[in-house]
């Protein structure tokens, strides 16, 4: 038809008017503004926003600022992905900041460069970089050049990967990340899931869908259902069990301080109410001590009894991919549901959980949400990421790891994690070689815990004090069978054995 563009999207055929031809420059497949008749509107930061006769809020345009703060934005993340190393900053008082960095929030607005002056000169220091290769407290991230890159190309695509009738190019390629992961583990070719904001909400989705699919499998729920947890899992899951109302039966961890099967076994035996047990929830990597639970034994009782079967791997999970250690994670093919944080070992941007099912069906018929206004998502027939968890909006949070797999590849991943699992090996070593501190046990995957014999509860906290405040590295005490000792955990490629020798050099 002369005077109009077809837009095509499913079955039909829209065409736009000639009238609106008139108002709008056709470029490709899109229809983007022309300004016909500009104007320039100041406001009181001395802003200058060219407006025409087709705009709304300049701030929504790409006027000036818009062009102002894209450029000196892009300036300093390029900056900062050219650190190398990443520095590791510091935490700062609030005073401190609020001196520093006042107030920026006004009516007006600021000058784009300023407010960036003010993050990068105050703020951007006062947090501390989990890439930086000195960065050994709690889970450390470092996520490739090309995810963080990546992340940014995700922000200003401005997507919402709730459905596929969204973001269908976005899920696709966040499900081919998912069975990448899926397949490290195992799972079978009709596992899926979704990404979600990390493993306390991975373990909630994933618990909320143990606990509805055993009442609707046994027809009736107890009076309080009850889901088996090790002495080592970690806090969310004992958050997760309070936000659903379920209570944990604790199973006594072995000799090698791990949940068992056979110890699982004999707590169920002499349980007085096991059918109240909706889920056995196993670790494959604690956060304290880099321990697997023995899955191959727990999956084998969970299977026998028909419980659901949940694997925390939100930590541990990456090491799958190193052949160095896959097989300490036998058995957790057969989880029924599964968390791996790529922003942890898998060297993705915050925020991102794997969520896996071996059943996606199942979270389904628990997590879909249902309302008029959504139904029509469903028309396609085709994967919604939100039906898979305690979510509705979501951020494609799966595209930077994506990117990152599909630009370095898998191997470079596998060796990855070699290095780091290499690293910690030597560090223990490092430990028996010397004579001031002592290693507590051999980590099995990159944490590495060790005690420096004759330190009180109080010159534990001092040295990490002091690590820090010498921008030596970050490292945090922690408990160990009720001592308190040194925690350094491995996960950053370029975190070398000589900067573990500059920590143990300051517990002298």
């Amino acid at each position: 038809m002369p005077g109009s563009q077809e837009l095509r999207g499913g079955h039909e055929t829209c065409h736009a008017s000639a009238d609106h031809d008139h108002a709008f420059g056709l470029r490709g497949s899109r229809l983007e503004p022309t300004f016909e008749h500009p104007k320039v509107l100041v406001n009181g930061a001395g802003n200058a926003h060219r407006v025409g006769t087709l705009y709304g809020p300049p701030m929504h345009h790409f006027d000036d600022i818009a062009e102002r703060a894209t450029t000196a934005c892009l300036d300093y993340a390029l900056e900062r992905l050219r650190d190398d190393p990443a520095p590791l900053d510091r935490s700062v008082p609030y005073d401190e900041l609020a001196r520093a960095a006042g107030q920026n929030i006004t009516a007006a607005g600021r000058a784009p460069e300023e407010v960036l002056r003010v993050f990068k000169e105050v703020l951007a220091r006062a947090c501390l970089s989990t890439d930086s290769p000195r960065f050994l407290a709690f889970i450390p991230a470092a996520p490739t050049k090309a995810a963080l890159v990546f992340d940014t190309v995700v922000g200003a695509s401005s997507m919402c990967a709730t459905s596929w009738l969204e973001a269908s190019g976005a899920v696709y390629a966040e499900n081919e990340a998912l069975r990448y992961v899926a397949d490290l583990a195992g799972m079978g070719p009709e596992a899926g899931g979704c990404f979600v904001s990390g493993g306390s909400a991975g373990n909630l989705s994933a618990l909320v869908a143990a606990r509805d699919t055993a009442a609707r499998a046994r027809g009736s729920r107890p009076d309080r259902w009850r889901v088996a947890v090790g002495e080592e899992s970690h806090s969310s899951i004992q958050s997760a069990l309070r936000v659903i109302d379920c209570d944990p039966l604790v199973i006594p961890s072995g000799p090698a301080d791990r949940m068992t099967g056979d110890s699982l076994r004999a707590v169920l035996n002499s349980d007085p109410d096991p059918s109240s047990i909706c889920a056995v929830a196993a670790t494959a990597g604690t956060t304290n001590a880099g321990i697997i639970d023995d899955l191959a034994g727990l999956s084998a009782v969970a299977r026998d009894r028909d419980i659901w079967f949940h694997v925390d791997a939100a930590y541990g999970g990456a090491a799958m991919a190193a052949p160095s250690v896959r097989d300490r994670f036998a058995g957790i093919a057969a989880a029924d549901s599964l968390v791996v944080d790529p922003h942890k070992w898998l060297f993705a941007p915050f925020d991102s959980c794997a969520l896996l099912y071996r059943e996606p069906e199942l979270a389904q018929a628990v997590h879909a949400q249902h309302a008029s206004y959504l139904e029509p998502m469903r028309l396609a027939g085709e994967w919604n990421p939100a039906d898979y968890a305690y979510h509705l909006s979501r951020r494609a949070r799966g595209l930077p790891f994506w990117y990152s797999l599909a630009v370095y590849g898998t191997d470079a991943y596998a060796a990855a994690i070699e290095q780091v699992l290499g690293t910690t090996q030597a560090a223990a070593r490092r430990i028996d070689e010397v004579d001031h501190v002592s290693l507590i046990r051999d980590p099995e995957l990159s944490v590495v815990l060790f005690r420096r014999p004759g330190w009180s509860d109080a010159d534990y906290f001092e040295w990490s004090q002091c690590l820090l405040r010498e921008q030596v590295a970050f490292i945090l005490p922690t408990s160990w069978r009720g001592e308190i000792v040194a925690r350094a955990v491995f996960l950053n490629p370029n975190t070398t054995l000589e900067i573990f020798d500059e920590v143990l050099e300051t517990m002298r």
